[in-house]
């Protein structure tokens, strides 16, 4: 018995090519799924840094709280974070003094990960508490009407990259 297939032609090539298309396909949404989680990761891994940031700056204020005017001065500008009057790991310091010391380590901490920090009022608060910023990558921490900043007033920004965590 003889089966005629000359209309089955080239009909295996077509189904492989097809096949291969959606399998393309098909890799190139896992290429993103993949660049998008490691992405996340990136952005969980700079909050976590942050907020270790921000937390170690909190208890130094904590154990200095008569200094706290002296750590609002030195987080203002960055000239004030790159050096400090007196080395308190090996000298007896004042709150000022200490305050300049831990500030220094703090934002030194905070730089060679890409970080800046801040203390500022809090918007919207009438008790006097300070809100320490933590920003990185494009954002500055500051509060302000830029697009590079943290806040604006009361409300985040929603494309900074940056943790406000409040102290009092």
């Amino acid at each position: 018995m003889k089966i005629i297939m000359s209309s089955q032609k080239g009909v295996g090539l077509i189904e492989i090519l097809v096949a291969l298309l959606l399998l393309a396909i098909g890799i190139l949404g896992f290429v993103a799924l993949q660049y998008r989680a490691v992405e996340a990761t990136s952005e969980a891994i700079n909050r976590v840094q942050a907020i270790n940031i921000a937390r170690d700056l909190a208890e130094r204020i904590r154990a200095n709280r008569d200094g706290l005017a002296a750590y609002k001065a030195q987080t203002a500008t960055a000239a004030n974070q790159v050096a400090y009057n007196t080395n308190c790991m090996t000298n007896a310091c004042s709150t000022a003094d200490l305050a300049d010391f831990d500030v220094f380590q703090v934002t030194g901490k905070a730089a060679d990960l890409g970080m800046t920090v801040n203390i500022l009022s809090c918007a919207g608060n009438n008790d006097g508490r300070n809100c320490l910023y933590v920003a990185w990558g494009d954002t500055s921490a500051t509060d302000g009407t830029g697009s590079g900043d943290c806040t604006n007033g009361t409300s985040y920004n929603p494309s900074s990259t940056c943790v406000i965590m409040e102290t009092y």
